[in-house]
């Protein structure tokens, strides 16, 4: 069990933190609205279970977590964090966070029979998690989450409660989707610090194929080219730069990869082509194959709009979040403030 210094270690930097953000006790403030505590539940405390538990922590929710490892465990226990042996502990929680790898997703869901709570999860692909659970625990609410944030390190020590700070959440808004659950677990995630990108989960998955999937492999494509002694003692910031992901672990690239097989081949092919007509360009035609890729690059992140009110409709809210918009508070009466790219804006 943790120490009553412990916990009022991690009480007093929440307190800190929220005061920092201009939160109140009963938790984070978004746009004038305090959003209500509720109880979190965390499956996996690796670096996204474990900064999701700091982060809601610290937005005034009561918090429980539960890793499959001991250690891991003792590390957040250590760390002033309440933690259960069994997930099985967890089921009373008002919202339970999965953050297991896909490859474990389906034991986790096994032990959920009888969970009442909102379930979500924070996997890196959303088509093959939407099955799981259809097939594994069927009346389970369930709402499906990635949180586009990460490091290259793992594990407890390297969770934060500043990993989601501006971050895109994808929240999936799927025909079995229930609105209401939507609404309620994106206002808790507006409330991390995140901003809520609504979208399906086939668009999710192809995108994250082209803009996180696909770039691990070819920064390992990059870094193999450079195996070589002379090559990494001239390396600098092109390839500092181009590879930072390759230091990632192969283990959790297979299982993003495999775990979305078709749109990721799909913008590998797409990449594979690229190059080739970079290839074929040389040597006098690369400033013109390079030119939209310059451009494209210069101009991201893009400039935030004007904030505007939607509707609270499926429809609205799929076509905000498919022309690149997101949501960044829910207010209790239901309205919805959201922002999209300047350059995009209708």
């Amino acid at each position: 069990m943790r120490s009553g210094a412990s916990r009022a270690g991690v009480r007093a930097a929440a307190r800190a933190r929220r005061a920092r953000r201009g939160g109140a006790a009963g938790g984070r403030q978004q746009h004038g609205v305090v959003l209500v505590a509720v109880d979190i539940g965390v499956v996996g405390l690796g670096l996204i279970g474990g900064s999701v538990l700091r982060t809601c922590a610290v937005a005034g929710h009561r918090v429980r977590g539960h890793d499959a490892e001991a250690s891991t465990r003792d590390e957040a226990r250590s760390a002033g964090f309440d933690v259960a042996d069994d997930a099985g502990a967890l089921r009373d929680a008002d919202v339970l966070f999965l953050a297991v790898p896909l490859a474990r997703l389906g034991s986790a869901l096994d032990g959920l029979e009888g969970f009442g709570g909102l379930l979500t999860d924070v996997t890196s692909v959303k088509g093959r998690v939407a099955e799981l659970v259809a097939r594994r625990c069927p009346r389970v609410r369930f709402v499906g989450g990635h949180p586009m944030a990460g490091k290259e390190s793992n594990g407890f020590a390297a969770s934060t409660d500043a990993l989601f700070d501006g971050c895109s959440w994808v929240l999936t808004i799927d025909e079995s989707t229930a609105l209401d659950d939507w609404l309620a677990l994106a206002a808790t995630v507006c409330g991390l610090g995140a901003r809520v990108v609504p979208t399906t989960s086939a668009a999710h998955d192809a995108a994250v194929a082209r803009v996180s999937h696909v770039p691990h492999l070819s920064a390992a494509a990059l870094a193999l080219a450079a195996d070589d002694p002379l090559a990494l003692s001239l390396a600098a910031g092109s390839f500092r730069d181009g590879t930072r992901v390759a230091a990632s672990d192969p283990q959790l690239v297979a299982a993003m990869c495999s775990g979305n097989t078709a749109a990721v081949r799909e913008a590998l092919d797409a990449v594979i082509a690229s190059l080739e007509r970079a290839r074929d360009a040389l040597p006098s035609g690369i400033a013109e194959w390079a030119r939209p890729a310059s451009r494209i690059r210069r101009a991201w992140p893009p400039e935030a709009g004007e904030p505007t009110r939607i509707a609270a409709r499926r429809e609205d809210l799929l076509r905000w979040g498919n022309a690149g918009g997101w949501v960044t508070s829910i207010a209790r009466d239901g309205s919805i403030m959201a922002g999209q790219p300047r350059r995009i804006m209708p």
